[in-house]
C-alpha cells in the first residue's frame, strides 16, 4: 500500500487558511493592482490610449488622471504589466473577493469603501440563521471550464473544505449558497433563474471568476450577458480568470460572515 508510506512521509498537507495566511509566495499572479506611485508617471494622450487599449477586455480606465484597473473584467493575462512595469503590477494576496461589484475596480473610489459596512451588517443579518453548516450548489452559466477545475479542487485533501463545515449539493432546495460561473449564456439563464428561485431563503449569490462578474472576453455579444448581476441579485464577487482555490474559499467564507472584507489590499479580520 504505497499510499500508507506516502501519507506517512508527507505528513498533514491540508491548509489551516484561514486561521493561518496560506502564501502562494511571490511567483503566484492573483489579480493585478496600480503601483502606489503611479500618479507620479506623466504619460501623453497617445501613450495613456495606448496603455488602455492592450487590455483585451477593457479592464484598464483612468479616471482624474489615474489608473484604474477593473479586476471583475481582468483575465490577469499580463500585457498591461509586461507593457508598463512601472504602472501596473501583479497583485499576491489570495484574498480578493468583494461584496460589491463597484469594489472590484482598484484602486477603490472612497464612496464604495464608505457602503462597506452597510453591506456587510445587511449580508450578516441575512445569512445569521446559517449557523455551522453551509451547504453550496453550483451553476454553470457559460464557462470555458477552468472556475470548475478550481471548485473542485476546493473537496482535495489540500484545502478540504468539509473541514471548516461547507458541503456540496445537488439539490438547490438543500443549498444555502448558490455559487454561479460563466459568462451568462443565454441558454442557461432559465436554469439559472429556476436553481436561484428553488434555494431557501435565507441564499447567498457568489459569482465566481471575471466572466460571471462582467462576461470576460465574451462580454457584449449576442449570446452573454455582461455579468450575471442583471439577472440574479449577487453578494459576493471573486474576481479572476480563473480564480484559485483559495480565493474562491475567501469569497464563500466572505459571504458567509466567517471572515472579515477588504479593501485597497489591507486584510481585516
Amino acid at each position: 500500500m504505497p499510499w500508507v508510506t506516502r501519507g506517512i512521509r508527507e505528513g498533514i498537507v491540508t491548509s489551516h487558511y484561514p486561521h493561518r495566511s496560506d502564501d502562494y509566495g511571490p511567483s503566484f499572479h492573483a489579480t493585478v493592482r496600480v503601483r502606489d506611485h503611479e500618479d507620479t508617471v506623466e504619460l501623453s494622450d497617445d501613450d495613456l490610449t495606448t496603455v488602455i487599449e492592450r487590455c483585451p477586455t477593457r479592464a484598464i480606465g483612468a479616471t482624474r488622471g489615474r489608473f484604474t484597473v477593473d479586476r471583475g473584467r481582468c483575465i490577469s493575462c499580463g500585457r498591461c504589466v509586461m507593457a508598463r512595469p512601472d504602472i501596473f503590477s501583479f497583485e499576491h494576496d489570495i484574498e480578493t473577493a468583494q461584496m460589491s461589484r463597484p469594489l472590484l475596480v482598484v484602486p477603490p473610489d472612497p464612496d464604495e469603501v464608505d457602503r462597506l459596512p452597510e453591506l456587510r451588517a445587511e449580508l450578516a443579518k441575512r445569512v445569521r440563521a446559517l449557523r455551522r453548516s453551509i451547504h453550496l450548489r453550483h451553476v454553470d452559466c457559460g464557462s470555458d471550464g477552468t472556475e470548475e477545475w478550481e471548485i473542485a479542487a476546493l473537496t482535495n485533501p489540500i484545502y478540504d473544505v468539509q473541514r471548516l463545515g461547507i458541503y456540496f449539493t445537488a439539490s438547490p432546495r438543500h443549498a444555502d449558497v448558490l455559487l454561479v460561473t460563466g459568462a451568462g449564456a443565454a441558454g442557461m439563464l432559465a436554469p439559472l433563474l429556476t436553481t436561484f428561485d428553488s434555494i431557501p431563503q435565507p441564499k447567498v449569490v457568489i459569482a465566481v471568476g471575471s466572466d460571471a462578474a462582467s462576461g470576460g472576453m465574451l462580454a457584449g455579444t449576442y449570446a452573454t450577458r455582461d455579468g450575471l448581476a442583471d439577472e440574479i441579485p449577487v453578494d459576493v464577487f471573486v474576481p479572476g480568470s480563473p480564480p484559485s482555490p483559495f480565493s474562491i474559499l475567501h469569497g464563500i467564507l466572505l459571504a458567509i460572515g466567517l471572515i472579515a472584507p477588504q479593501h485597497n489590499g489591507e486584510a481585516r479580520r
